[in-house]
């Protein structure tokens, strides 16, 4: 009898961390390849803080679940322009495009200049409200086509790739 209490919390247990703390998901695109892959199985969290760059996953209205990049916080002012970033002004590295950029943009901008201005008819994120870009930038349908994404509409953030294993790894 002990044993299938036991058992009975265990299976408990494993459902509420599954469906309210960590929730795996397939990728589906190449909108955040060379990073994440088209069929790569990732483990998501809902309890963190998001910071810039981390990857979130979230649903809009139109019912799709979308993976992105975090790259501007609420109250922040964001420029892209002769392929850099800047946040409020002062440049941001975005050492997870290098591969993309070799490969994809060897003597041209990776990413379009734009300004949360043109964007979004505001010039600050915000409040609650984060922009996101796909790390494929020019196959990427992101927040300069949707606008920001707010906190109620995301789902999680991606912390694991757990399959295919050759590419198991912990997302920083």
């Amino acid at each position: 009898m002990n044993g299938l209490i036991m058992c009975a919390i265990s299976i408990v247990l494993v459902f509420i961390i599954r469906g309210f703390l960590f929730i795996p998901l397939s990728i589906d695109g190449i909108s955040m390849e060379k990073n994440l892959k088209q069929g790569d199985h990732v483990i998501t969290e809902k309890m963190s803080e998001i910071h810039r760059f981390d990857i979130i996953v979230f649903h809009l209205d139109d019912g799709k679940t979308y993976v992105k990049r975090v790259i501007g916080l609420p109250g922040e002012e964001i420029t892209y322009k002769k392929d850099q970033l800047y946040v409020n002004g002062k440049k941001r590295m975005e050492s997870f495009l290098t591969e993309n950029k070799k490969e994809h943009a060897p003597t041209s901008n990776y990413t379009n200049e734009f300004t949360t201005s043109t964007l979004l008819s505001t010039k600050k994120i915000p409040k609650n409200c984060y922009f996101v870009l796909g790390d494929n930038r020019r196959l990427s349908k992101d927040s300069r086509s949707f606008g920001v994404v707010h906190q109620n509409q995301v789902f999680g953030k991606v912390v694991m790739i757990y399959y295919p294993f050759d590419r198991m790894q912990i997302i920083k």
